[in-house]
């Protein structure tokens, strides 16, 4: 009863904010921009673990192990990053957790001891870990009612972007020159663009709204839980693993079909181009068939693909990557549409922060925990379980009925 009162009060705040704030386009642009920077800088890090492997004479648990120490801090840090932004403000904590992730990365292509290069890869999570809570939180804020949707979906297709140009870009300098010079570009390149934010986003309000404090919980929290957002973001939790596990050891799945580096770099493209436009075909897909069943059909769609994708030679796995890409990260774009809409306003802010703690750190943990697997049972299995792991998202949606509103009548 409790909660049908909440989510009564903010049906009702939505409908009568239903204008976007002032300067909100530059504020979305900004948003974008940043979140393109983000995950490109994250995912092209997929490129470099073949060669690290080698260089490092790695096994699978080692690859994995790395790339969970990068997202583990990029998710400790969600709700602690949130903390700093509504303290510092957005532009100055933005900016600097963008120049700390590009100087970490520019100064791990000059180390050869991996104890040093692991602990710059936790110092570039670190520094990752501002953008998600801020920038999701001030493109919310800036934009009301059932524009706050879209205009996340656009955040969030945006990122796809950068997850697709960052990796691609990487894998070719890799090709023609070697990876030092190819981490030290793409962090130029994230240099570049935190100041292009800051320089968009000077003059906006810098500190974020005042979380509100009613009950106990949202006291702690910052924002008042209920079921139906524990259940959303445990199907972020399980996505995000799905996804962060078969993104690690998809290079080696390649690999052992006889795919170079250049064929890597190009299946990732490829795959990353499918996510983006799954950004929007399945913000479509919620418009019209209801978040609920667009959440069920692209989770069963990506096991499918997952399958398919182990035992299919090379060139029908090339042809597979951007039909798995749009089922694989287009969940995504639906699950954090819909925090909003859970959320009171003053609470977002911790909620997005709450949110990406819980769905990156599975995406952290999920690799390591999948190398461990592959290790044991090989690469191949070790993906089947990431496959049949997404499929327990299904029966969490039931909390969420009757919840989500931004949908077609």
């Amino acid at each position: 009863m409790q909660e049908a009162t909440i989510y009564q009060k903010m049906n009702e705040k939505k409908a009568a904010s239903q204008t976007p704030a002032p300067g909100s386009r530059r504020i979305l642009f900004a948003g974008c921009l940043a979140h393109l920077t983000h995950d490109g800088l994250t995912d092209m890090l997929y490129v470099f673990f073949p060669v690290w492997q080698q260089l490092f004479s790695l096994n699978f648990s080692d690859v994995g192990l790395f790339k969970t120490l990068f997202s583990g801090s990029l998710a400790a840090f969600q709700m602690p990053a949130g903390a700093l932004g509504n303290r510092f403000g957005l532009v100055r904590s933005l900016t600097a957790g963008t120049l700390l992730t590009c100087l970490a990365l520019t100064a791990a292509s000059f180390t050869r001891f991996v104890p040093l290069f692991a602990v710059l890869l936790i110092v570039g999570g670190m520094g990752s870990s501002a953008q998600h809570p801020l920038a999701s939180a001030a493109v919310s804020r800036a934009f009301g009612g059932a524009s706050s949707r879209n205009a996340l979906s656009t955040y969030n297709f945006v990122g796809d972007l950068g997850k697709l140009a960052f990796p691609a870009m990487a894998a070719l300098i890799i090709a023609r020159t070697d990876w030092e010079t190819a981490i030290r570009v793409m962090a130029a390149v994230g240099i570049a663009s935190a100041v292009l934010v800051a320089a968009m986003l000077a003059g906006q309000a810098q500190a974020a709204p005042s979380l509100s404090s009613g009950q106990a919980a949202t006291a702690r929290l910052g924002f008042a839980m209920t079921k139906a957002f524990g259940a959303l973001t445990a199907i972020g939790v399980l996505d995000s693993a799905t996804r962060m596990g078969f993104l690690t050891f998809l290079p080696f799945v390649l690999k052992d079909k006889g795919a170079d580096m250049s064929v890597i770099g190009l299946a990732l493209a490829l795959l990353f181009a499918g996510g983006a436009a799954g950004k929007l075909v399945c913000g479509l897909l919620a418009f019209r068939a209801g978040v609920l069943r667009s959440v069920i059909l692209t989770e069963a769609a990506t096991a499918a693909g997952i399958c398919a994708m182990v035992y299919a030679p090379l060139a029908a796995a090339l042809v597979l990557c951007p039909f798995l890409g749009v089922a694989l990260n287009g969940t995504s774009s639906v699950l954090y549409g819909s925090v909003p809409e859970l959320v009171e306003d003053g609470g977002r802010d911790a909620a997005f922060a709450f949110f990406y703690t819980g769905a990156i750190g599975a995406g952290a943990l999920s690799p390591f925990l999948y190398g461990l697997l592959g290790d044991v049972l090989g690469v191949d299995r070790a993906m089947v379980a990431t496959a049949l792991l997404v499929l327990a998202a299904a029966p969490l949606t039931w909390p969420l009925r009757g919840r989500l509103v931004s949908r077609k009548k």
